[in-house]
């Protein structure tokens, strides 16, 4: 499937996390500014009784010269702007396309950059797994010991032959399929016959999935998402590239996937897993591409999308951080 090792292997998503309510106290409160119309700012103190941070209370001044709350509006961010202007910093050359999502699994926002469908090449092994474990979940039965050596050899080491094997077990694309609609994937189709890598997907659909892998609210069972997640954390070394080059060092679980088309002669290149980067916070990055001359300018093309989408997420929230402190 892939020209790299063909015969044997190739070369080298938690759903959106609910963003958490921060809880408020309110026993006494602290003003902290005053608007020209009036209007007077206020910071909680103490603790009795809690809300959310979508009602964060404000004051007005009352005639009896006490405090009544009112709502105060959290600065908006626009992700998909920050993301696209993040993404002016990738030049494709030629005929490459490239998509990106993003997704912070501490804020809960996401964002997606590009559109359209592209092939899967070897991403589409980690929905194979997912695809099984599900089916596997539904049947009441663990993995056999063949089919756990399959799926170490088709993630870690992304052995095409495995993944053939594996392929067969779940029935091919009609099963694939028929998981993903549980998953929630709407714009995911599985390849023709024995053509998996050619199964058709949408970076907002692999964003999808990886939230189903490392994601709290799961269709997979704990123990499936801890058994995804080892294996992608144990990519061999000439496979660790793409969605890592925005991690902070090693914290990173992926698959990657490349495939030169026959009809073209050009490259897809491809990158998904989850991130921990410079800032602390952890994200899901999906990030897909065609249309490359050779492997080696995907993965150079997809690595800087990974690292502008990770940088977008990155500078909002600095950003929002030193706005809020300027007002407190």
């Amino acid at each position: 499937m892939e020209s790299s090792r063909a015969a044997r292997r190739n070369h080298r998503a938690r759903p959106s996390r609910r963003r958490p309510l921060v809880y408020v106290a309110l026993a006494s409160v602290a003003v902290v500014g005053v608007t020209a119309a009036g209007t007077v700012y206020v910071k909680a103190q103490a603790h009795s009784g809690a809300v959310s941070s979508a009602a964060t209370p404000s004051a007005s001044a009352s005639g009896s010269g006490e405090a009544s709350v009112e709502p105060v509006t959290e600065p908006t961010v626009d992700y998909a702007a920050l993301l696209a202007t993040s993404m002016k910093s990738v030049t494709p050359a030629g005929d490459q396309r490239v998509s990106v999502a993003v997704l912070d699994l501490d804020s809960g926002e996401s964002a997606m950059y590009g559109d359209g469908a592209f092939d899967t090449a070897s991403i589409v092994k980690v929905d194979i797994l997912a695809t099984l474990l599900l089916q596997a979940q539904d049947a009441g039965r663990q993995l056999t010991a063949t089919e756990k050596s399959y799926a170490t050899a088709m993630i870690e080491n992304s052995d095409n032959d495995s993944a053939t094997a594996l392929w067969n077990i779940i029935g091919t694309a009609d099963g694939l399929d028929a998981a993903n609609k549980t998953f929630g994937l709407t714009a995911t189709t599985g390849g023709a016959g024995p053509l998996w890598g050619l199964t058709q997907t949408t970076a907002a659909d692999q964003l999808t999935l990886l939230q189903q892998v490392f994601g709290d609210d799961s269709k997979l069972s704990s123990a499936s998402q801890s058994y995804l997640q080892g294996l992608m954390g144990k990519i061999e070394a000439d496979q660790q590239w793409g969605v890592s080059a925005a991690a902070d060092g090693a914290r990173w679980k992926l698959k990657n996937g490349w495939l030169a088309r026959s009809t073209t002669g050009l490259w897809d290149v491809n990158s998904i897993g989850r991130i921990t980067a410079d800032d602390g916070h952890e994200y899901l990055v999906a990030v897909l591409s065609k249309g490359s001359t050779t492997q080696t300018k995907g993965i150079t093309l997809i690595e800087a999308a990974a690292k502008a989408g990770v940088a977008a997420f990155a500078g909002a929230g600095s950003s929002t951080s030193a706005s809020a402190s300027a007002t407190d």
